[in-house]
């Protein structure tokens, strides 16, 4: 067993319900509920368990020196979020410039409770013409759900109706924003 099996699921006491399916390449992962930094760590054991590559974007200025060369073996796509971009257009840009690119985002948009999810990340999926890929981080049971590929139709209202299904029952680290 190696030391981040060992660690996630005899320490940390987690479990991985689910896979990705290897012939998708490319996918915008949705990962909810997003109430916790913990969640951060998670995810990257996640992705070491499944020997799956799931990115991420962030500003361009997180991609220079010194930190640079680390954000980019993390994973990190570089944004140039300068006022006047269409930041859909740019991230499905980085979609096609690569041929594996699995983007981790939260609807959410923040770690707080929110009623309403964002709507980027639908938006980027059918610019992208790429799959929403859920999964659900589930405090109280330790369990990493990967839900199956999901296509959006271009109806975002049904689709959200859908896609937040997936998450009912599901607790956060912090229960109460969950």
């Amino acid at each position: 067993m190696g030391i981040a099996k060992f660690i996630f699921q005899k320490v940390m006491g987690w479990k991985i319900e689910g896979s990705f399916d290897p012939a998708i390449k490319k996918a915008v992962v949705i990962v909810v509920p997003h109430t916790s930094w913990h969640d951060f760590y998670i995810g990257v054991f996640t992705r070491r368990l499944l020997g799956v590559q799931i990115n991420f974007i962030a500003k361009k200025e997180l991609f220079q020196w010194p930190f640079g060369w680390y954000f980019k073996w993390m994973g990190g796509a570089p944004l140039d979020r300068t006022s006047g971009q269409n930041n859909v257009e740019a991230i499905a840009q980085i979609f096609k410039e690569h041929d594996e690119f699995r983007l981790a985002m939260s609807p959410e948009g923040t770690r707080k409770k929110v009623l309403i999810w964002k709507t980027g990340y639908y938006y980027i999926a059918m610019a992208a013409k790429v799959p929403i890929i859920c999964i659900a981080f589930n405090y109280a049971t330790k369990k990493v759900i990967i839900n199956k590929p999901f296509y959006p139709t271009g109806n975002i209202d049904e689709d959200t109706i859908i896609l937040r299904s997936f998450f009912i029952g599901i607790v956060g680290k912090k229960k109460e924003f969950s």
